[in-house]
């Protein structure tokens, strides 16, 4: 019986929240969320809120499956194996990620996924992925969904240019929207706690500066609890991980690494609302198990 009670007040912990944030999440890749996956679970799993996943690249490229060969019997490492078989192959990791995240709706947007580089202009000139499907379709997801947040990379120089690209689809999205409340978008990316990484915006795009009087907004995933402080979120990142057998060399790379989630805060958004996402990060500390 005593167990019985106890249980029944770990329960309650979790239902003291009213319906939590609703997030959309636009990525180039998937894999790309397992910059912040612990912010989506918590916010989808512990504050009952919910998160959709925007998809724009068709996912045919990522030939960085050594292993992942042996797992699902062809060579992941030839790209000509890979254009044929990634994208529904990614697709459904992205969704076994999904399923952990508690991602609600996927939207596809299927645009090349072709070869990694750092100039963004082709894409976002259209010359390589039809950017007035890209913003056609963001628009009508965006009146739909009526999200509070939008998360996003950082689209910082040294990113791939898909990820600049992707998020600054997102960012002149939240931009054009005609809605009463405009969400708020973050640019997010996980980071170790001896990080020097700094960003103020990408040189030539007004719309990715960050705000000079906004924190840096992070969680840190580490953080241990439990008996002998085995337990963490950081678990969590590497269920998300795991799910992306594909890209077995990078995965490999990156389990277990990153103690924050850290997030950008934007100028577009208004300093006005700075205080809802410091409201947010406060609650997500707060909720579901210690961290700090």
């Amino acid at each position: 019986m005593k167990i019985h009670f106890y249980f029944l007040l770990f329960l309650a912990s979790f239902s003291g929240f009213a319906q939590g944030p609703k997030v959309l999440i636009v990525t180039a890749h998937p894999d790309d969320e397992t910059m912040f996956p612990v912010t989506v679970f918590k916010i989808t799993h512990e504050l009952k809120g919910s998160a959709d996943l925007a998809l724009i690249t068709d996912a045919s490229s990522g030939f960085n499956g050594m292993v992942a060969s042996m797992y699902y019997g062809m060579n992941m490492l030839d790209s000509v194996v890979g254009r044929k078989n990634l994208p529904l192959i990614r697709k459904k990791e992205m969704m076994a990620a999904g399923e952990i995240l508690g991602i609600g709706n996927y939207f596809f947007f299927d645009q090349i996924d072709d070869y990694y580089n750092r100039n963004e202009k082709p894409y976002l000139e259209g010359k390589r992925w039809d950017i007035s499907y890209i913003e056609r379709r963001l628009d009508e997801i965006l009146a739909k969904g009526q999200y509070d947040y939008i998360f996003c990379l950082v689209p910082h120089e040294g990113q791939h240019a898909h990820h600049k690209s992707a998020s600054l689809c997102a960012l002149r999205a939240v931009q054009r929207y005609k809605g009463t409340k405009k969400p708020i978008i973050l640019g997010g990316q996980s980071a170790n706690k001896n990080s020097t990484f700094r960003f103020t915006e990408l040189e030539s795009y007004p719309e990715t500066k960050i705000s000079a009087t906004a924190p840096v907004f992070e969680f840190d995933r580490s953080y241990g609890f439990g008996e002998d402080l085995k337990h963490s979120y950081m678990i969590v990142a590497d269920w998300v991980k795991a799910s992306h057998k594909s890209q077995s060399g990078d995965m490999n790379q990156s389990m277990h690494r990153g103690e924050l989630e850290t997030f950008w805060y934007f100028s577009l958004n208004g300093d006005q609302r700075i205080k809802d996402v410091q409201s947010l990060f406060e609650t997500l500390k707060k909720s579901g198990f210690p961290t700090k």
